[in-house]
């Protein structure tokens, strides 16, 4: 573990991708027993009623169709803040078994811990900044190691990369299968953003929005009903702090000019799998789960209870 120490302590020197990608490759690879090789040059898209389209390339269906127990997958998760990247990457982190490595969950545990980073971490999510690349970097690593600690492998990373940069530093250091772009309509990303609220008691996420879109103009209508909390958490509710309108549109702003690029750089590695959520997670689970060629017995013995 001194190696891991070490990549730690100096992360947040790093100046060029090599030197942050020499510090994370230990870790990274630790987790990654399994590779792939596929190189396209264009991404699939999964339309909820026609399922993917003819673009999808053979390599990329590989990916898709695992063997049960091939569970080591290294997927990725991309998509605008508060599309519900969390919520999916959680489900298929239970169903397959693999951690779920959400970067957004480690700076609000960093933020909650006062630590070295906590007042400087304030200031960047307060203003709907992007943390640095060195920042995410160091609180990944230490993500890493205490992985590696409990022998884990495989992983669904939520959040990271955001930049070009992160990608190359990913790309250089594993070999990601499979990444899973989730898309959102704006109106009904920014009623979804401002409709979160967490409990103070548990952590558990709810969503008081209850969002329905008029079919017109040829879009499809929507309708995402609300996630209330079970009775105990009703009266605990809190807002995220970086949760009002104006950080919101100001976190999407970034994202269309940071963030879009990397969609760019994994389609042109044959990567991209587009999924168009359809509506609420009721509707977008089973068809995500179609998508990927996955099934889950619980959802679908629930759904026929």
């Amino acid at each position: 573990m001194a190696v891991l120490s070490r990549c730690s302590r100096a992360v947040t020197a790093a100046t060029t991708p090599n030197a942050a990608a020499a510090k994370f490759s230990y870790l990274i690879r630790a987790l990654s027993p399994f590779s792939s090789s596929s190189s396209s040059s264009s991404s699939s898209t999964f339309d909820a009623d026609n399922g993917l389209n003819s673009r999808i390339k053979p390599a990329v269906l590989g990916t898709l169709k695992r063997e049960p127990k091939d569970r080591n997958v290294q997927w990725v998760f991309l998509g605008c803040p508060g599309v519900g990247k969390g919520t999916y990457a959680s489900r298929l982190s239970d169903l397959l078994g693999i951690p779920h490595i959400a970067t957004g969950d480690l700076v609000r545990d960093e933020l909650a811990s006062s630590g070295p980073l906590s007042s400087q971490l304030k200031e960047i999510v307060n203003q709907g900044k992007l943390v640095s690349d060195e920042i995410i970097i160091d609180l990944l690593s230490k993500r890493l190691e205490a992985g590696e600690a409990k022998g884990e492998s495989g992983f669904i990373l939520d959040g990271f990369p955001r930049t070009v940069r992160q990608a190359e530093i990913l790309e250089g250091v594993t070999d990601i299968d499979l990444v899973i772009n989730l898309k959102l309509r704006e109106e009904a990303l920014l009623a979804k953003c401002l409709g979160r609220r967490i409990c103070s008691e548990c952590g558990g996420n709810y969503n008081v929005a209850c969002i329905d879109i008029k079919a017109e103009n040829g879009k499809p209508g929507m309708y995402m009903a609300p996630l209330p909390p079970p009775p105990q958490c009703a009266s605990k509710l809190i807002t995220r702090a970086d949760d009002t309108e104006e950080v919101v549109k100001q976190r999407l702003r970034i994202y269309q000019a940071m963030t879009l690029p990397v969609e760019d750089y994994y389609r042109s590695l044959g990567k991209l799998l587009e999924f168009d959520l359809p509506g609420g997670v009721r509707e977008s689970w089973p068809k995500l789960l179609h998508a990927l060629n996955l099934e889950d017995e619980e959802d679908k013995q629930s759904a026929a209870a």
